[in-house]
């Protein structure tokens, strides 16, 4: 069953408690939140800070993608944190199996995350260790970017590489996703992190927002 997770990036900070209910309010089932270093991708973004605003604000479980030059350093902190899923990008990884077990170690889920342009043949030798792949659809860094469309053959080529290993991996997506996207993926994907493209629409509830979402999935 496909589950809707917010980016967080893409809420107004200054309302956040209001934010936050409104989303559970909705119905959402996990709150995505993203942390960027400002030189793995060229922008800054949430801190632990924010991720404990966000843990005493609500009940809704969350996880964290560390879109960071080196994420080792910061996975234990992530999981003290209450982070469910700790999502670290195959392209910063030198040593991908001791910290794919190294996250597996603090009790969360293993994610790891493939930029639009990275070959898959990346996570071949390491699928079995994750628990979550989530594949990007822009190039992360920024919100509103358009949809890169080769994602959605990607996502295919996912699905039956996992099939064929008769393995338990799910799949997330993340970028531009729309209703549009929803519809097409919904039976391959798990995890639909959702921004300005699919929740985050202006002078739209989103609890209308998220019962269209979950008609099409």
């Amino acid at each position: 069953m496909s589950k809707f997770c917010p980016s967080l990036m893409c809420v107004d900070f200054s309302k956040l408690a209001t934010e936050l209910k409104l989303l559970e309010e909705a119905g959402v089932d996990m709150f995505h939140i993203d942390v960027m270093d400002g030189n793995f991708v060229p922008n800054f973004a949430l801190g632990t800070e924010d991720i404990k605003a966000v843990s005493k604000l609500t009940t809704i479980p969350y996880d964290v993608h560390l879109m960071v030059s080196n994420p080792v350093p910061y996975i234990e902190k992530f999981a003290q944190l209450g982070c469910q899923i700790i999502y670290v990008h195959i392209e910063t990884l030198t040593h991908s199996h001791r910290v794919l077990n190294q996250i597996k170690a603090t009790g969360a889920k293993v994610g790891v995350a493939i930029n639009p342009g990275t070959p898959l043949c990346m996570l071949e030798d390491i699928l079995e260790l994750i628990d979550v792949v989530l594949i990007m659809s822009v190039n992360p860094g920024f919100a509103g970017q358009p949809f890169i469309h080769n994602s959605i053959d990607r996502i295919k080529r996912l699905s039956h590489m996992i099939k064929d290993r008769k393995l338990g991996t799910s799949i997330a997506i993340d970028g531009a996703i729309s209703a549009h996207i929803v519809e097409q993926l919904s039976a391959y994907v798990e995890y639909f992190i959702l921004g300005t493209a699919g929740l985050f629409i202006k002078e739209k509830p989103y609890q209308q927002t998220i019962n269209e979402l979950r008609k099409l999935a």
